[in-house]
């Protein structure tokens, strides 16, 4: 059962409405909007009730998050109220509570960065949007993990219904990411080949698939486990042309597996450790990794030769930062391109729905702590 804090009379209530009160002033992104106690029966251009998972300190999900009911709050002229459909559970969001994450807003918070929802209800001055459109936050903020959600318009970006909402709820920070890193920085043409870690990660399921799109190679990396064939065959099945285990690449000359593909002239690295190590072992000369996470929380460590004889060279890659650069018309397009590629059935990855009345089970699959798991997805 979900650790829960619903709004009863006279204390609690009161617990309610300070909390929302910290989270209108908190991080300038107005999770909640209250003056007073709003009841939706009596008080005009008001949001339904909402429940969320709240934190109000930082540790470990598990323990400091809580489900909290928010009575319902005003509807400006320039708001839209959404209905929460579906939010993932991403790393980033695990971090945030852990509190390190270079950014996470302020305590307390409703968890949760991007999902996707349904006009509820909109301003006086809203023309953009009506009730039934199918939106999400773009870019993404805070505050997703909820069922109700009242922000301005310009918040929200319209999307097409036709796509499932599990990809729609997902679309915006693993798949963007993923596009980003293939067309950011190196010049990429058909028949080039790349070479990533982490390869069963969103991430890298999106990889191989916009690679193939563009006549692109891909060489994959994925840890030795239990059923390593069944994987295997399942990025192949998406595109990839190469995939191998750590130990296999545990010898002096990994180029002499690659028959006819040739070097990489990018590498992508979520993993850190001896996995970024085999992604360098890859490239080609003058070659380019790029690291976008550190899931096994180890150093990338590089040889002196690498940049001595083969002039590699090492950058890092943050869609958050990429965001904030004003950036926010070229991401909606972007979203769009990859949200056509998922309804036309070219863009898919692994991912487990889940009712909001199981987030505890989500979370602790989430967490690790049920073993290798889809990555969770909470449908309202």
């Amino acid at each position: 059962m979900l650790r829960s804090l619903v709004a009863k009379p006279h204390s609690s209530q009161c617990f309610i409405f300070n909390l929302s009160q910290k989270l209108l002033h908190g991080n300038g992104a107005a999770q909640f909007r209250a003056t007073r106690a709003f009841t939706p029966r009596s008080v005009a251009g008001v949001s339904p009730p909402s429940k969320a998972i709240v934190y109000e300190e930082h540790g470990q999900p598990d323990a400091v998050t809580k489900l909290v009911e928010f009575p319902g709050v005003e509807v400006k002229e320039n708001d839209v109220c959404v209905k929460m459909l579906c939010a993932p559970i991403n790393p980033s969001d695990i971090n945030r509570i852990q509190g390190v994450y270079p950014v996470r807003p302020e305590l307390p918070a409703v968890g949760g960065y991007e999902g996707v929802g349904e006009v509820y209800s909109v301003g006086s001055a809203v023309t953009s949007l009506s009730p039934g459109d199918w939106v999400i936050p773009s870019p993404p903020s805070f505050g997703t993990w909820q069922t109700y959600i009242v922000k301005d318009q310009s918040v929200w970006h319209k999307i097409d219904k036709g796509v499932p909402m599990e990809y729609s709820a997902t679309i915006t920070v693993n798949p963007l990411t993923a596009l980003l890193m293939l067309e950011d920085g190196v010049t990429l043409s058909s028949g080039d080949a790349i070479v990533q870690n982490g390869a069963t990660s969103m991430v890298g399921q999106c990889v191989i698939q916009l690679a193939k799109s563009r006549g692109i190679r891909s060489i994959n990396i994925i840890r030795d486990r239990a059923g390593v064939d069944e994987v295997k065959e399942t990025l192949k099945n998406l595109g990839a042309d190469h995939v191998f285990t750590e130990n296999e690449l545990e010898v002096k000359n990994v180029k002499g597996l690659l028959n006819d593909i040739p070097e990489p002239a990018l590498g992508f690295n979520c993993v850190g450790g001896n996995a970024a190590s085999l992604v360098l072992k890859f490239l080609r000369q003058g070659g380019t990794m790029v690291t976008y996470g550190g899931m096994s929380k180890r150093p990338v460590t590089v040889p002196t030769s690498a940049f001595i004889f083969k002039e590699l060279s090492l950058r890092g890659f943050w869609l958050q930062k990429w965001l904030s650069t004003e950036k926010a018309v070229e991401s909606r397009r972007m979203i769009d391109k990859l949200l056509g590629l998922v309804h036309e059935g070219k863009l898919k990855y692994n991912m487990e729905l889940a009712p909001f009345s199981d987030f505890n089970t989500s979370l602790d699959k989430a967490l690790g702590k049920l073993g290798s798991q889809p990555k969770q997805v909470i449908k309202f």
